[in-house]
């Protein structure tokens, strides 16, 4: 081994007090042990039932969080099968009733429609003449009104909004009335 100059030894205890000293300061942070046992038993008693109740917390959050994903986990499929959806209405509205076509459509919409509420999705109301609600609605444009009762409500609805279980996952497009005089 090689020898140790002077000044390197010196650098060193330093360091080794500052350990020895960190070392006090733990011993001197460590709870105290009671002298009564009674008191060290009801103690850790205490922090038992507060390590329990901080569990269970933890437990209910992570299984209510768990619920809540499970919830709306399909909830970016539904979103991109919505436009087939209005598609399909577009289709239905533009082919004449006694047509076998409109037959097959309606078959096809009813299943994916029938399909999409049992995860879930519910239609929200036709929002035509109804107040504009900016927390379910999304105006489109303003148009002046056609009577000065449907200044501020909707005046139509190009789409329809819909919900996931209670989360608005779209919202209606629609126009909105406003008054001439403003």
């Amino acid at each position: 081994m090689a020898k140790k100059s002077k000044h390197q030894h010196e650098a060193e205890e330093p360091i080794l007090d500052e350990n020895a000293a960190t070392a006090e300061t733990a011993e001197a942070e460590a709870p105290e042990v009671a002298a009564d046992p009674a008191e060290e038993i009801q103690a850790l008693k205490e922090q038992n039932l507060r390590l329990y109740a901080e569990f269970e917390n933890f437990r209910r959050r992570n299984a209510r969080e768990r619920l809540d994903l499970m919830a709306t986990a399909n909830e970016k499929v539904i979103k991109a099968i919505l436009p087939v959806v209005d598609d399909f209405e577009r289709a239905l509205k533009n082919i004449p009733a006694d047509s076998a076509e409109r037959v097959g459509l309606e078959l096809i919409y009813t299943k994916l429609l029938n399909t999409l509420k049992a995860e879930g999705l519910k239609e929200m109301d036709n929002a035509t003449g109804q107040a504009f609600d900016v927390e379910t609605m999304e105006a489109i444009t303003n148009i002046p009104a056609p009577s000065p009762e449907l200044a501020g409500k909707v005046v139509d609805q190009i789409e329809k909004g819909y919900k996931l279980g209670e989360k608005i996952i779209r919202y209606a497009k629609v126009v909105v009335g406003e008054s001439l005089a403003s």
